[in-house]
């Protein structure tokens, strides 16, 4: 998986849980993969979205047009790798053509430097008609199998999104600190898949971090004697988590302030008796309006999440107050503690990519613990 393939030459196949097959051109690595389908709808960011933790274990569909026109650039990662399980494609750039002064290779020889198998010349719209309709499910996309039986019998190998813990997969293995060590604002971050532009949106605000992995017991946390503990997005079902629910009950309990972003909102209803559930083919995107119910202002938000909080549990409990809401779905998107400097939002104000309409929460969370 070292050489690069002529991406017009290799054929793909694509094979849907739902018995639906499409034949394409291979991109990137050559192999097999598999893993559940999700889209998203960005025109812009697809090497922050490959790199995003939170998308471990999926296959990505790219809505727009054409991928791979500005290549790739070392600063533009979340992560220290892709993430992503395969990628589908309609239009795509191909070996040294890109236009970014500052790229510094092509997203095809990126794709291959990180074992990644893609698929190209498909019509990613009417798929993703077809996902919106049907729902999320489970894919194969492979350049060594063309038979329906053959796929069908990779497509067994893989697990069913619900259910599933991925956040020890991606969590750091050791902890580390990002910013100045004499700050006055120290916060312990509960890694369960964070993205780069988080920790550095916080240290901008004149914070330092200490990032730790997510099983991490609480003692270890307050040894570090934190400001505020931030609880990161990730991958995978928030319902399998009780470990970290039970840590994060554990530091309302200590009545620090907590902000939590995306799997961290999730983790915080939990907290307080509200369940999750999976969506039926998720947000993601850098386009969601949400409308902050405190404030009466509409922000445009980037989103990757696949499960959300319970509507109606949350709008039954006694225990927080929704802030924020999905104007498209009136999904539940924040969610602030009642007697507690605790709060948390289901989409990503780092917004990288995406607009900065929500970065105030970040300069909320910092005022907080002033």
């Amino acid at each position: 998986m070292n050489q690069l393939n002529n991406p017009s030459s290799t054929p793909a196949y694509l094979y849907l849980q739902d018995g639906t097959l499409l034949k394409g051109k291979s991109f990137g690595a050559k192999g097999t993969c598999w893993g559940e389908i999700c889209f998203n709808t960005g025109m812009t960011g697809y090497q922050e979205v490959f790199t995003d933790p939170s998308y471990t274990g999926q296959m990505l569909i790219m809505n727009t047009a054409y991928v791979g026109n500005y290549g790739v650039c070392d600063a533009d990662v979340e992560s220290d790798s892709v993430k992503i399980r395969g990628l589908i494609c309609k239009n795509i750039s191909s070996g040294t053509r890109y236009s970014r002064f500052l790229a510094n290779d092509s997203l095809e020889r990126y794709l291959v430097k990180n074992n990644l198998i893609a698929i190209y010349d498909v019509d990613t719209r009417a798929l993703v008609q077809h996902i919106r309709s049907k729902g999320a499910m489970n894919c194969v996309i492979s350049t060594e199998y063309s038979e329906e039986a053959d796929l069908k019998n990779e497509l067994a190998k893989v697990p069913d999104m619900a259910g599933l813990e991925l956040s020890s997969e991606v969590s750091t293995k050791e902890s580390y600190t990002v910013g100045d060590e004499k700050a006055a604002i120290r916060i312990a971050v509960l890694d369960f898949g964070v993205k780069k532009h988080i920790l550095t949106s916080l240290v901008e605000r004149g914070a330092y971090l200490k990032v730790f992995n997510a099983h991490t017991d609480f003692a270890t946390l307050e040894a570090f004697n934190p400001t505020g503990y931030f609880i990161s997005n990730g991958p995978g079902d928030p319902a399998s988590m009780p470990y970290a629910v039970a840590r994060v009950q554990q530091i309302l309990a200590a009545d620090k302030p907590l902000f939590g972003i995306c799997l961290g909102h999730q983790l915080l209803a939990l907290a307080h008796g509200i369940p999750t559930f999976k969506m039926h083919h998720g947000h993601r995107g850098l386009n969601h309006p949400v409308k902050n119910l405190e404030t009466g202002k509409l922000e445009i938000t980037t989103q990757n999440h696949g499960f959300g909080i319970v509507p109606e549990a949350a709008q039954g409990s006694d225990k927080i107050t929704i802030t924020h809401l999905n104007l498209n779905d009136n999904s539940i998107e924040g969610i602030r503690v009642n007697d507690k400097k605790a709060f948390s939002v289901q989409y990503h104000p780092e917004s990288t990519p995406g607009p900065h309409d929500s970065r105030y929460l970040f300069d909320q969370f910092i005022a907080m613990m002033q």
